[in-house]
């Protein structure tokens, strides 16, 4: 079993549970692209994949595309505040609007927004604080 308590599952399983914890987010099936994406989802949760490397097609503009994209350079096992994105991003007064950003986030895990915390705790996710609480222990984040 992997650490997170997800065990090595096919594709279906793994779709399974990203429409429990993410009742907003579509999944399609099919494409090479889908087959990579899920490929690199099963081995993140199985412990042997850090990295997504998959393409995007992201379908935002302006300021939350920017976040997304900032977002996903926060590698695994880390975490940055809102805060922190909207200073990266030269708009240091804008964390409330990093937050609307990650909660519009199409493809969480991949672009992995629960590595974005509040200042003062783990702030929202939109597979609840349990998912992303166990999305970061996973990761070896301990949050004071």
């Amino acid at each position: 079993l992997c650490y997170i308590g997800f065990p090595p599952q096919s594709d279906s399983y793994i779709k399974n549970f990203i429409k429990k914890c993410f009742p907003c987010t579509t999944v399609r099936k099919g494409g090479i692209v889908n087959k990579e994406a899920a490929r690199q989802i099963a081995a993140y949760f199985n412990g042997k994949l850090q990295k997504f490397t998959v393409k995007l097609d992201l379908r935002v503009d302006g300021f939350y595309r920017k976040v997304l994209q900032e977002v996903r350079t926060i590698p695994y096992g880390k975490t940055r505040t809102y805060g922190e994105i909207a200073a990266a991003l030269g708009n240091p007064g804008a964390a409330r609007a990093v937050g609307g950003a990650n909660r519009s986030n199409p493809i969480p895990i991949i672009i992995p927004c629960h590595r974005v915390v509040a200042a003062n705790g783990p702030g929202g996710y939109s597979g609840g604080p349990d998912i992303k609480a166990r999305l970061l222990e996973h990761e070896g984040v301990v949050l004071r």
